[in-house]
């Protein structure tokens, strides 16, 4: 079964170091070159260098000159991992098996951008890794292989990850040796059951101190490393914020944003609408003084 793999983040390099590990023939790689979209960025040249695999590095992955490329390494099926555009019909209609696509999401739930990041700001308790043949719409293909993976209320965006990074490479290394199979199983999606989030922008990484605390936990466990990090302003300027702590039992008479003392917990304490916050890691160099206000 030829291989040709597309992708260009850190789980997109996993991926491939899994398949080229247990003897997959990955006939050509497409990676793409480092535009700051992707906090994750991976470049996938190294490896293919190392092992021999053709790399062509692309910014438009439709385009008619990737197309040609992809087409003279005879696909038997293209596995798109870690990209996140759109792909068109002529490419999803290019290898004879298709395209293998890949959401960290339990489908058809919770399908669009974002999912790790939603998933621990909306507190879900419970996402997914999902393997699924694609076509044109978003995260709606058939599924190869789809498994529940847990959120503990520890996790943030770097642990969950993790835990879903090795979930999807021990899915592959199950089901690449039998995907060629005219038999192999897959599950149609229920669209019934879906629902799609929606892209996030900067605005929505702003902490609001007027949100209850479990929800500013939220946001910052989820928008933490390898993603950009939850901010607030203050003098100025834009202050990343990395981890935090919920502190409950905090007076009601004390607005949100101001900075307390809190001696049960030591460090910046800041009131929110329900509780407080205190910042655990965030960017140096800001003065939070007690009584101050964000």
């Amino acid at each position: 079964m030829r291989i040709v793999f597309i992708g260009t983040v850190n789980f997109s390099l996993r991926a491939l170091e899994r398949l080229l590990d247990i003897g997959a023939d990955v006939v050509g790689v497409c990676t793409s070159v480092d535009t700051g979209e992707n906090s994750d960025y991976a470049d996938l040249s190294e490896i293919s260098r190392v092992n021999q695999v053709p790399c062509l590095h692309v910014s438009n992955v439709n385009s008619a000159e990737t197309l040609e490329w992809i087409r003279a390494k005879r696909p038997d099926v293209i596995f798109c991992l870690g990209w996140s555009r759109l792909l068109k019909r002529e490419l999803l209609e290019l290898a004879p098996m298709g395209v293998v696509g890949f959401h960290p999401a339990l489908l058809p739930a919770n399908r669009g951008r974002h999912p790790i990041i939603w998933a621990l700001v909306l507190g879900l308790e419970e996402t997914g890794s999902s393997f699924f043949f694609m076509n044109e719409g978003a995260d709606s293909g058939p599924l190869i292989s789809r498994r529940s993976v847990p959120i503990h209320y520890e996790d943030d965006a770097g642990s969950l990850y993790e835990r879903i990074t090795a979930c999807a490479l021990n899915q592959l290394e199950e089901f690449v040796p039998c995907l060629a199979d005219p038999d192999f199983p897959l599950m149609s999606q229920d669209d019934a059951l879906s629902n799609t989030w929606r892209k996030r922008g900067a605005a929505d990484g702003r902490i609001d101190w007027r949100m209850p605390a479990e929800g500013i936990y939220n946001l910052i466990r989820g928008l933490t490393r390898p993603y950009v990090g939850a901010h607030f302003d203050i003098d100025g300027r834009q202050v990343k914020v990395w981890k935090s702590e919920v502190v409950r039992g905090m007076p009601k008479n004390i607005e949100p944003g101001k900075i307390v003392v809190n001696p049960a917990a030591p460090g910046v304490v800041v009131k929110c609408g329900v509780d407080a916050i205190r910042i655990i890691e965030m960017e140096s160099g800001v003065d939070l003084a007690a009584g101050r206000y964000l």
